[in-house]
């Protein structure tokens, strides 16, 4: 391929596509990726009347929450993308949306842990086929300048579906019980699939340039695309412990508010939601924006922005979690709950460590082959949801109960705890037991936020080095 060649590959797509239908399809995809959110996240605030009636205990709810769903992702996501780097993206996202609806809306007729786990999984290996082939799609539909934008405009998912699901659960299940909220959030999924598959374009089909249909190059040779790319490890795995963060938090934080707070389902479901929308709404969109602009000066900047968003995330995270129920805030006269100052102050590190998603989406996307952006991002997501979305909401329940287990007087047994204080108990050593250790799993496993911080310091030592060698190599 010639260097002109490569730039009317790179140019060419707005071109042929209109930025009206550009906006409508970045538009849908962002639906999807938000019911993709709302499917997977209404679990956590569905979490405290569903251990109630399934007698589940922390540990297990991390399960259920996290492993189980994420070994089954990840398992399916690197396939799905092989198959996405030369086939329909089209159609492997819209047969995807139906996939995962399905199961979800399954999940309101459950009997038992081991059918919801079920129900769970194949949720799981629905909702793989959704990011690898969309955002491999998505560079296709938008030339590298705006990639960034484009791809957080697409993350913003993540926060709208966290929204919906917290608010549209918590209401539906307050009034109708949790399995209706099943139902009510998986059915509309199928028509959102139809609309994908019939209104979507797949440029490939198109003959645009740089979207061509071609065979996918092997497996292998991606895999050793990536070993030379020291920048894609240590921004992924500083990518994944954010992850590991948010989606343990994201799912003990309601429980938190509850046990700790006092706040009740629907109170804690809306505050939640409209909190998660607001702060990593506008921190998504603000993560892109300010990576596109000053990577115009330093490419740098790509990883410059997700370390400073755990330097100051960190202080008002702690904050959050040690404020005690007895605090209170009168402003103009109105007085503010502890519930809402633990808010005020979880607002601000969900802003913060929502900024990555578009630098480095973007970075993942510009180190290597288009035919590779498929496997890229899903070996990323393998390791991401493996360990982040496995272990987060496993580890953050299982130091929950042994906390717990330790605050009540029973050490280290928890058989002896789960037996003394089930699900049901109304004994206030148990109850207070429960809500100082979810918030002492909850301050422990945010200092792993130094974990993430160093890699993404390693990750902005390498980048402009291994972009510069991408593009070199793709312009040959």
């Amino acid at each position: 391929m010639s260097v002109s060649d490569a730039k009317a590959g790179e140019t060419a797509q707005p071109a042929a596509l209109s930025d009206g239908y550009v906006r409508y399809a970045l538009g849908l995809l962002l639906l999807i990726y938000t019911l993709n959110f709302v499917d997977r996240q209404i679990v956590a605030i569905l979490g405290e009347d569903l251990k109630r009636d399934l007698n589940l205990d922390d540990t297990q709810f991390g399960l259920l929450g996290g492993l189980a769903f994420a070994l089954f992702y990840t398992i399916m996501g690197i396939p799905i993308a092989r198959l996405a780097e030369s086939g329909n993206r089209v159609g492997i996202i819209a047969t995807a949306v139906a996939v995962w609806s399905g199961f979800t809306a399954l999940c309101g007729g459950v009997q038992s842990f081991a059918q919801i786990l079920l129900c769970r999984i194949g949720v799981g290996v629905g909702e793989a086929g959704c990011t690898p082939p969309a955002h491999s799609l998505i560079s296709d539909y938008v030339p590298a300048s705006r990639r960034a934008s484009a791809l957080a405009i697409y993350s913003m998912g993540v926060p709208i579906g966290s929204f919906a699901g917290y608010a549209v659960g918590a209401l539906i299940a307050e009034h109708f019980g949790w399995r209706v909220a099943f139902f009510a959030v998986g059915l509309p999924g199928i028509a959102v699939a139809l609309l994908a598959w019939f209104t979507l374009k797949e440029p490939r089909k198109m003959g645009l340039a740089g979207a061509v249909q071609t065979k996918s190059p092997p497996f292998s040779v991606a895999l050793k695309e990536l070993a030379s790319k020291p920048t894609y490890w240590w921004a992924v795995f500083g990518a994944t412990i954010v992850s590991f963060l948010g989606y343990g938090h994201s799912y003990y934080v309601p429980a938190y508010l509850a046990r700790v707070h006092e706040m009740g389902l629907q109170e804690r479901g809306i505050a939640l939601a409209v909190m998660t929308l607001i702060a990593g709404g506008f921190g998504a969109w603000l993560g892109g924006q300010i990576a596109d602009r000053a990577a115009k000066k330093d490419v740098r900047a790509y990883m410059s922005v997700p370390a400073m968003s755990l330097i100051l995330g960190g202080p008002f995270f702690a904050v959050a979690m040690l404020i005690q129920n007895s605090a209170q805030l009168t402003v103009g006269g109105f007085v503010i709950s502890s519930g809402y100052l633990t808010l005020a102050m979880l607002a601000i590190p969900t802003m913060l460590n929502s900024l990555w998603y578009g630098p480095v989406y973007s970075t993942i996307q510009g180190l290597v082959h288009p035919r590779s952006r498929a496997t890229a991002v899903a070996i990323m997501f393998f390791i991401l949801n493996l360990i982040g979305l496995g272990g987060g909401p496993f580890l953050t329940g299982l130091l929950s109960d042994m906390f717990a287990a330790n605050h009540a007087g029973f050490a280290s047994d928890l058989t002896a705890f789960k037996a003394a204080c089930p699900q049901t108990s109304k004994d206030a050593t148990c109850l207070v037991a429960r809500a100082e250790g979810v918030r002492a799993s909850l301050l422990w496993t945010g200092l792993l936020g130094f974990v993430g911080l160093f890699c993404f310091v390693m990750a902005r030592r390498t980048v402009r080095e291994d972009l510069a060698a991408s593009a070199k190599a793709n312009a040959v």
